[in-house]
Protein backbone atom coordinates (compact mmCIF):
# COMPACT_ATOMS: atom_id res chain seq x y z
CA UNK A 1 0.00 0.00 0.00
CA UNK A 2 1.02 3.51 -0.75
CA UNK A 3 1.63 5.74 2.75
CA UNK A 4 0.84 9.56 1.38
CA UNK A 5 0.96 11.84 4.01
CA UNK A 6 -2.05 14.50 4.26
CA UNK A 7 0.11 17.03 3.69
CA UNK A 8 1.48 15.73 0.89
CA UNK A 9 -2.32 15.72 -1.44
CA UNK A 10 -3.68 19.32 -1.81
CA UNK A 11 -7.48 19.29 -2.28
CA UNK A 12 -8.13 21.84 -5.22
CA UNK A 13 -11.48 24.29 -4.68
CA UNK A 14 -11.05 24.40 -8.53
CA UNK A 15 -9.60 23.88 -11.80
CA UNK A 16 -7.47 27.32 -11.41
CA UNK A 17 -6.57 26.53 -8.00
CA UNK A 18 -5.50 22.69 -9.14
CA UNK A 19 -3.58 24.68 -12.06
CA UNK A 20 -1.42 26.76 -9.95
CA UNK A 21 -0.54 24.04 -7.87
CA UNK A 22 0.90 22.46 -10.68
CA UNK A 23 2.70 24.90 -11.14
CA UNK A 24 5.68 24.39 -8.92
CA UNK A 25 6.36 21.48 -11.62
CA UNK A 26 6.83 19.11 -8.90
CA UNK A 27 2.95 18.30 -7.88
CA UNK A 28 1.23 15.97 -10.09
CA UNK A 29 -2.31 15.48 -10.43
CA UNK A 30 -4.30 12.81 -8.60
CA UNK A 31 -7.80 11.67 -9.27
CA UNK A 32 -8.63 8.29 -9.14
CA UNK A 33 -5.21 6.70 -8.03
CA UNK A 34 -5.64 3.57 -9.59
CA UNK A 35 -1.49 4.27 -11.26
CA UNK A 36 -0.30 5.83 -8.09
CA UNK A 37 -1.25 2.94 -5.88
CA UNK A 38 0.41 0.71 -8.35
CA UNK A 39 3.69 2.50 -7.90
CA UNK A 40 5.47 -0.18 -5.43
CA UNK A 41 4.91 -2.79 -7.64
CA UNK A 42 6.82 -1.30 -10.23
CA UNK A 43 9.55 0.20 -8.38
CA UNK A 44 8.39 3.62 -8.38
CA UNK A 45 8.57 6.06 -5.92
CA UNK A 46 5.59 8.98 -5.09
CA UNK A 47 5.53 12.08 -6.03
CA UNK A 48 6.29 14.51 -3.17
CA UNK A 49 2.85 16.49 -3.35
CA UNK A 50 0.09 15.90 -5.38
CA UNK A 51 -3.27 18.17 -5.93
CA UNK A 52 -6.97 16.17 -5.82
CA UNK A 53 -9.25 17.15 -8.65
CA UNK A 54 -11.47 14.37 -8.76
CA UNK A 55 -14.50 15.55 -6.72
CA UNK A 56 -13.99 18.49 -8.65
CA UNK A 57 -17.44 19.47 -10.29
CA UNK A 58 -16.10 21.11 -13.15
CA UNK A 59 -14.24 18.19 -14.70
CA UNK A 60 -17.62 16.28 -13.94
CA UNK A 61 -20.14 15.05 -16.05
CA UNK A 62 -20.85 14.03 -19.96
CA UNK A 63 -22.62 16.29 -21.95
CA UNK A 64 -24.10 14.74 -24.88
CA UNK A 65 -25.70 16.82 -28.21
CA UNK A 66 -26.37 15.87 -31.85
CA UNK A 67 -22.87 17.01 -32.43
CA UNK A 68 -20.69 15.99 -29.83
CA UNK A 69 -20.08 14.27 -26.46
CA UNK A 70 -17.74 16.55 -23.86
CA UNK A 71 -16.18 13.95 -21.21
CA UNK A 72 -15.18 15.52 -18.05
CA UNK A 73 -12.03 14.63 -17.67
CA UNK A 74 -12.79 13.66 -14.00
CA UNK A 75 -15.52 11.21 -15.38
CA UNK A 76 -15.05 7.70 -14.15
CA UNK A 77 -14.73 4.62 -16.81
CA UNK A 78 -18.16 3.22 -15.41
CA UNK A 79 -19.71 7.03 -15.55
CA UNK A 80 -19.06 6.78 -18.86
CA UNK A 81 -20.18 3.39 -19.90
CA UNK A 82 -23.75 4.37 -18.33
CA UNK A 83 -24.19 8.01 -19.82
CA UNK A 84 -22.72 6.55 -23.41
CA UNK A 85 -24.37 2.97 -23.54
CA UNK A 86 -27.35 4.24 -25.99
CA UNK A 87 -25.42 5.76 -28.54
CA UNK A 88 -25.15 3.42 -31.18
CA UNK A 89 -22.48 5.75 -32.66
CA UNK A 90 -19.69 5.49 -29.98
CA UNK A 91 -20.33 1.80 -29.13
CA UNK A 92 -16.60 1.35 -29.42
CA UNK A 93 -15.95 4.02 -26.52
CA UNK A 94 -18.48 2.21 -24.47
CA UNK A 95 -16.75 -0.94 -24.52
CA UNK A 96 -13.25 0.90 -23.45
CA UNK A 97 -15.21 1.95 -20.71
CA UNK A 98 -17.34 -1.30 -20.03
CA UNK A 99 -14.87 -3.49 -20.21
CA UNK A 100 -11.51 -2.34 -19.62
CA UNK A 101 -9.82 -3.08 -16.40
CA UNK A 102 -12.34 -5.18 -13.70
CA UNK A 103 -15.19 -3.14 -12.05
CA UNK A 104 -13.54 -2.04 -9.31
CA UNK A 105 -11.47 -0.08 -11.07
CA UNK A 106 -13.77 1.36 -13.71
CA UNK A 107 -15.37 2.63 -10.56
CA UNK A 108 -12.85 5.22 -10.19
CA UNK A 109 -10.18 5.16 -12.56
CA UNK A 110 -10.59 8.77 -14.75
CA UNK A 111 -10.94 9.25 -18.34
CA UNK A 112 -8.63 12.16 -17.68
CA UNK A 113 -5.86 9.57 -15.55
CA UNK A 114 -6.06 7.10 -18.95
CA UNK A 115 -5.11 10.27 -21.23
CA UNK A 116 -2.34 11.91 -19.08
CA UNK A 117 -0.84 8.46 -17.43
CA UNK A 118 2.01 8.27 -19.82
CA UNK A 119 3.95 5.10 -18.33
CA UNK A 120 0.50 3.09 -19.04
CA UNK A 121 0.88 1.36 -22.04
CA UNK A 122 -2.57 -0.12 -22.75
CA UNK A 123 -4.91 2.58 -22.07
CA UNK A 124 -8.59 1.28 -23.56
CA UNK A 125 -10.03 4.63 -23.33
CA UNK A 126 -7.08 6.49 -24.92
CA UNK A 127 -7.14 3.83 -27.86
CA UNK A 128 -11.14 4.51 -28.54
CA UNK A 129 -10.71 7.76 -28.16
CA UNK A 130 -7.94 8.04 -30.94
CA UNK A 131 -9.92 6.25 -33.22
CA UNK A 132 -12.48 8.65 -32.73
CA UNK A 133 -10.47 11.94 -33.75
CA UNK A 134 -11.52 13.18 -30.20
CA UNK A 135 -10.11 16.69 -28.77
CA UNK A 136 -8.54 17.02 -26.11
CA UNK A 137 -9.59 20.12 -23.73
CA UNK A 138 -6.35 21.50 -21.59
CA UNK A 139 -6.31 24.70 -19.03
CA UNK A 140 -3.17 26.27 -19.40
CA UNK A 141 -0.95 29.55 -18.94
CA UNK A 142 -3.03 31.50 -21.37
CA UNK A 143 -6.50 29.89 -20.83
CA UNK A 144 -8.00 26.47 -22.07
CA UNK A 145 -7.39 25.16 -25.58
CA UNK A 146 -8.43 22.34 -27.34
CA UNK A 147 -6.06 20.10 -29.02
CA UNK A 148 -6.21 17.01 -31.17
CA UNK A 149 -5.62 13.87 -29.37
CA UNK A 150 -2.85 12.45 -31.53
CA UNK A 151 -1.00 15.67 -31.25
CA UNK A 152 -1.65 15.77 -27.48
CA UNK A 153 -0.34 11.87 -27.15
CA UNK A 154 2.63 13.04 -28.92
CA UNK A 155 3.42 16.19 -26.94
CA UNK A 156 2.11 15.16 -23.52
CA UNK A 157 5.22 14.85 -21.80
CA UNK A 158 6.45 17.90 -23.58
CA UNK A 159 3.43 19.87 -23.79
CA UNK A 160 5.56 23.54 -23.38
CA UNK A 161 4.66 24.09 -19.73
CA UNK A 162 1.98 22.58 -16.45
CA UNK A 163 -1.73 21.89 -17.76
CA UNK A 164 -4.48 20.32 -16.76
CA UNK A 165 -6.64 17.97 -18.70
CA UNK A 166 -10.59 19.28 -18.45
CA UNK A 167 -12.41 17.74 -20.73
CA UNK A 168 -12.38 15.40 -23.92
CA UNK A 169 -14.91 16.44 -27.16
CA UNK A 170 -16.15 13.65 -29.52
CA UNK A 171 -17.57 14.55 -32.62
CA UNK A 172 -20.76 12.18 -33.93
CA UNK A 173 -21.32 11.24 -36.87
CA UNK A 174 -22.82 8.67 -39.35
CA UNK A 175 -20.31 5.92 -37.91
CA UNK A 176 -20.10 2.91 -36.88
CA UNK A 177 -17.47 2.10 -34.30
CA UNK A 178 -15.75 -1.02 -32.63
CA UNK A 179 -13.08 -1.91 -29.10
CA UNK A 180 -10.96 -5.05 -29.64
CA UNK A 181 -9.30 -6.15 -26.50
CA UNK A 182 -7.19 -9.55 -25.81
CA UNK A 183 -6.68 -9.96 -22.54
CA UNK A 184 -4.17 -12.63 -20.64
CA UNK A 185 -4.85 -14.07 -17.71
CA UNK A 186 -0.94 -13.60 -16.46
CA UNK A 187 -1.08 -9.65 -17.98
CA UNK A 188 -4.09 -9.90 -15.44
CA UNK A 189 -6.84 -7.20 -16.44
CA UNK A 190 -4.58 -5.32 -18.97
CA UNK A 191 -4.73 -6.28 -22.67
CA UNK A 192 -1.56 -7.25 -24.88
CA UNK A 193 -3.29 -5.98 -27.65
CA UNK A 194 -6.15 -3.35 -28.08
CA UNK A 195 -7.14 -2.61 -31.95
CA UNK A 196 -10.10 0.57 -32.00
CA UNK A 197 -12.27 1.21 -35.18
CA UNK A 198 -14.44 3.61 -36.80
CA UNK A 199 -16.11 3.04 -40.12
CA UNK A 200 -17.50 6.01 -42.03
CA UNK A 201 -21.04 4.68 -43.15
CA UNK A 202 -21.76 7.27 -45.61
CA UNK A 203 -18.42 6.42 -47.84
CA UNK A 204 -18.76 2.89 -47.01
CA UNK A 205 -15.12 2.26 -45.27
CA UNK A 206 -12.94 2.25 -42.81
CA UNK A 207 -12.01 6.11 -41.56
CA UNK A 208 -9.38 5.22 -38.58
CA UNK A 209 -7.69 2.32 -37.25
CA UNK A 210 -6.14 2.56 -33.26
CA UNK A 211 -3.56 0.17 -32.12
CA UNK A 212 -3.08 0.05 -28.28
CA UNK A 213 -0.95 -1.75 -26.30
CA UNK A 214 1.41 -2.80 -28.62
CA UNK A 215 3.80 -0.05 -28.40
CA UNK A 216 4.83 2.45 -25.45
CA UNK A 217 1.70 4.47 -26.60
CA UNK A 218 -1.51 4.07 -28.27
CA UNK A 219 -1.31 5.55 -32.07
CA UNK A 220 -3.24 5.04 -35.59
CA UNK A 221 -2.43 2.32 -38.14
CA UNK A 222 -1.98 4.97 -41.08
CA UNK A 223 -0.79 2.49 -43.52
CA UNK A 224 -3.68 0.18 -43.41
CA UNK A 225 -6.08 3.66 -43.24
CA UNK A 226 -4.71 4.74 -46.32
CA UNK A 227 -5.03 2.05 -48.45
CA UNK A 228 -8.27 0.35 -47.17
CA UNK A 229 -10.36 1.43 -49.86
CA UNK A 230 -7.92 0.98 -52.49
CA UNK A 231 -7.19 -2.42 -51.90
CA UNK A 232 -10.74 -3.14 -51.68
CA UNK A 233 -10.23 -4.64 -48.23
CA UNK A 234 -13.71 -6.24 -46.03
CA UNK A 235 -14.60 -8.16 -43.11
CA UNK A 236 -13.23 -11.50 -44.53
CA UNK A 237 -10.23 -9.91 -45.99
CA UNK A 238 -9.03 -7.68 -42.62
CA UNK A 239 -7.08 -10.91 -41.01
CA UNK A 240 -4.59 -10.96 -44.52
CA UNK A 241 -4.79 -7.35 -45.10
CA UNK A 242 -3.60 -6.70 -41.63
CA UNK A 243 -0.76 -9.07 -41.87
CA UNK A 244 0.84 -7.03 -44.86
CA UNK A 245 0.69 -4.07 -43.06
CA UNK A 246 1.57 -5.57 -39.42
CA UNK A 247 5.03 -4.25 -40.00
CA UNK A 248 4.43 -1.10 -39.03
CA UNK A 249 4.62 -1.48 -35.64
CA UNK A 250 7.42 -2.93 -33.40
CA UNK A 251 5.67 -4.92 -30.54
CA UNK A 252 7.00 -4.24 -27.26
CA UNK A 253 8.52 -7.04 -25.11
CA UNK A 254 7.17 -7.40 -21.86
CA UNK A 255 6.90 -10.01 -19.00
CA UNK A 256 2.82 -10.94 -20.23
CA UNK A 257 3.91 -11.16 -23.33
CA UNK A 258 6.97 -10.83 -26.32
CA UNK A 259 6.31 -8.12 -29.12
CA UNK A 260 5.98 -10.29 -31.92
CA UNK A 261 2.66 -12.14 -30.51
CA UNK A 262 1.46 -8.71 -30.29
CA UNK A 263 1.61 -7.66 -33.91
CA UNK A 264 0.91 -11.40 -34.69
CA UNK A 265 -2.56 -10.93 -33.14
CA UNK A 266 -3.51 -7.44 -34.27
CA UNK A 267 -5.13 -9.33 -37.63
CA UNK A 268 -7.45 -11.49 -35.59
CA UNK A 269 -8.87 -8.13 -33.83
CA UNK A 270 -9.21 -6.34 -36.72
CA UNK A 271 -11.49 -9.36 -38.35
CA UNK A 272 -13.55 -9.19 -35.10
CA UNK A 273 -13.88 -5.25 -34.39
CA UNK A 274 -15.21 -5.85 -38.25
CA UNK A 275 -17.50 -8.72 -37.48
CA UNK A 276 -18.89 -6.46 -34.97
CA UNK A 277 -19.63 -3.29 -36.94
CA UNK A 278 -21.21 -5.24 -39.87
CA UNK A 279 -23.56 -6.87 -37.11
CA UNK A 280 -24.35 -3.24 -35.68
CA UNK A 281 -25.31 -2.26 -39.30
CA UNK A 282 -27.10 -5.29 -40.16
CA UNK A 283 -29.15 -4.25 -36.92
CA UNK A 284 -29.38 -0.48 -38.03
CA UNK A 285 -30.67 -1.27 -41.51
CA UNK A 286 -26.76 -0.26 -42.98
CA UNK A 287 -25.97 -2.88 -45.81
CA UNK A 288 -23.64 -1.48 -48.22
CA UNK A 289 -20.37 -0.59 -46.66
CA UNK A 290 -16.73 -2.33 -46.26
Amino acid sequence: MVALSESAIHVASNTQDAYQRLRDGATRVISGATWILRNPLRGEACSERYVAVGHLQELKGVRITVERVSIGAAVTHAELADAISELPDLKGLWLAAAKSANPAIRAVATVGGNLCTVDFEAPDITTALLALSAGVEILMENGTVEIPIERFIRDRSNIGGPFLVTAVHVRRANQLTSHQRLPLRVAGDYPVAIVSISVDVSRSTVSAIAVGAVEAAPRRWTSLEQSWQSLGATTGTAKEVARDFSGEFTGRDSVEAPGWYRTSVLGALLERAMKDTEEQAKRVGHTKWQ
